[in-house]
């Protein structure tokens, strides 16, 4: 938990041995002094033993050493806790004092801390109006989006009718409630009683009724325009007096769908990211016609949830998407040149990154992934061209994790190397451009025997795919799809996981150099394309100036 920075609720604690028991806070004196007359409980966990190589064990098994690069804080945190068993308490003390003081100066804390205010600020908002808090809703759609948002709905004590077309459609939906919710109850995060609670507020249904008391509609059916027409035509007819009807959609147009309606100024994009019971992040897609009305109810009804909303432009990808999608691409195009998987996926763990690049595109899904790309591909061309091999894999039906292949075959909890794409793969294959590294100096291609997998000097894969990440970010600044570089940064954060003390795609380029990312971007554009810098970024480098003013 030191390690990974771990936080845990209180239920999740007392299930981990952390705390004793958990009472309301009149009785905690009387739980206390029970406690104490009982005596010290025996530890579950024997304390570790140091070992002569500084790794502190505990029943034999070794603390591994952080595997994380660029972050000092856990490496640090490893050697105190290791040097701190041989040692007296003052001697300890005064190692974790040292290190603190050290490590407050460097980026990586400075942009945990800017974090931590930022998080404050979306989860307050700036408006001083209180909308009406929402008790009713619906959700169009009982797929993995519409369950998982009926689900978390529910379970903030919101009623909720889930609709789809028929009775198994609905079933499979409500089976994946169950699952959410008694997955919670297992780890401690509610007691059975509150889960049995939130089931009982959702009601499904396969007719189409007229929804009178609904007061916010969320449709999150397939990722298809005229399918999402056709249910907003009905919509405008079915549920009069909802305040807001709502897409769920991660890349097609708002104000397309809100034509559809005679009261285009209530429809509004509320865009949830896969877990819903997980990710924090809710992208609020602004539409040209949605009134501040609407825009503020939404803001309101997504903190009321427990979410934190990011205000973004309708356009297409939005935020997320559009920043994220030309990075899985081309982790898929470098897969398809020669690079083997474990060398891309896990330069980016190291990096960072909760999941490599192909892992993710096979949890997203080959397919999804594919039909996102065509409509990203419609407004941004190059950039976000599914490669070839991602068109073969759908093709063979290997969509990733739901089929149990795709760049990975998965056999319960267990993944291995998935042989039958090979044949897709280049035979030659094609060596990239050098890109100057984060340290300084050039980084190249290592030789090569022509029979074993092609391979990079560090940092090679992770900055040829952060680049492309760090450029669309800034035109999503630019082109004014998000209203500052915080935005940006801290939805990239919540809605990718993208590492939060590297502080964002925008932070990250500051940190490293924006005129030296660049010249290397530059150097990269000379034979793609996709790697020429916006307009934004190149101004930066002239003039010598930040995204952030500190």
């Amino acid at each position: 938990m030191i390690l990974k920075g771990k936080l845990c609720s209180a239920a999740e604690a007392k299930q981990l041995g952390l705390v004793d028991e958990i009472v309301s806070r009149d009785q905690l004196l009387e739980a206390a002094k029970k406690k104490i007359t009982n005596g010290k409980r025996p530890s579950p966990h024997p304390l570790p033993r140091r070992e002569e190589d500084g790794t502190a064990t505990g029943e034999g098994r070794a603390i591994p050493a952080p595997r994380v690069s660029g972050n000092p804080a856990p490496g640090r945190a490893l050697e105190v806790i290791t040097k701190g068993l041989g040692g007296t308490v003052d001697d300890s003390l005064r190692m974790e004092l040292d290190s603190i003081v050290e490590l407050g100066e460097t980026d990586a804390t400075q942009n945990l801390i800017r974090n931590f205010f930022l998080a404050e600020k979306y989860r307050r908002g700036s408006s001083k109006q209180t909308p009406e808090k929402i008790t009713h809703a619906a959700v169009i759609g009982a797929g993995v989006m519409g369950s998982g948002i009926a689900q978390w709905l529910s379970s903030r004590g919101v009623s909720v009718i889930l609709r789809d077309v028929g009775t198994e459609e609905l079933t499979r939906g409500l089976a994946n409630v169950e699952k959410i919710y008694a997955g919670a109850v297992k780890r401690g995060i509610m007691t059975e009683e509150k889960a049995k609670e939130g089931r009982a507020r959702i009601v499904a249904s396969s007719a189409p009724i007229e929804m009178r008391d609904v007061q916010v509609v969320i449709e999150a059916a397939s990722e298809k325009l005229e399918i999402k027409k056709q249910i907003f035509r009905d919509l405008a007819q079915k549920a009069p007096h909802a305040a807001m009807l709502a897409t769920n959609t991660s890349a097609l147009p708002i104000s397309d769908l809100a034509v559809e309606t005679k009261t285009p100024e209530r429809v509004i994009g509320m865009h949830f990211f896969n877990p819903v019971s997980r990710m924090k992040l809710v992208e609020v897609v602004v539409g040209t016609e949605t009134s501040d009305e609407t825009i503020g109810r939404a803001l309101g009804f997504v903190r009321q949830i427990a979410k934190l909303p990011v205000i973004v432009r309708d356009s297409p990808g939005f935020l997320i998407n559009r920043v994220l999608f030309p990075y899985l691409l081309e982790a898929a195009e470098l897969f398809e040149n020669g690079v083997s998987g474990p060398e891309i996926d896990d330069t980016l763990l190291q990096w960072g990154m909760p999941m490599g690049p192909l892992r993710l595109i096979d949890e997203i899904g080959v397919d999804i992934t594919v039909d996102i790309a065509n409509t990203l591909e419609k407004a941004y061309r190059k950039r976000d061209r599914a490669p070839k091999i991602l068109h073969e894999m759908q093709s063979a039906k290997m969509l990733g994790r739901k089929s149990g292949e795709g760049f990975y075959k998965y056999e319960g909890k267990t993944q291995t190397a998935n042989a039958e794409i090979e044949k897709w793969r280049a035979t030659q294959p094609v060596i990239p451009s050098e890109v100057e590294g984060s340290r300084g100096g050039t980084l190249k291609v290592t030789q090569r025997d022509p029979s074993t997998p092609l391979r990079f000097a560090q940092d090679y894969v992770s900055l040829r795919l952060m680049f492309l990440m760090v450029n669309e970010a800034a035109r999503c600044v630019e082109e004014i799809v998000v209203a500052s570089p915080e935005d940006a940064d801290y939805g990239m954060i919540l809605g990718t996981g993208f590492p939060a003390w590297r502080g964002g795609p925008l932070r990250f380029a500051e940190n490293f150099g924006i005129k030296k990312l660049v010249e290397a971007m530059e150097k990269l554009a000379r034979t793609n394309e996709k790697y020429m810098p916006c307009e934004l970024l190149k101004k930066r480098a002239r003039d010598g100036t930040k995204f952030y003013e500190n």
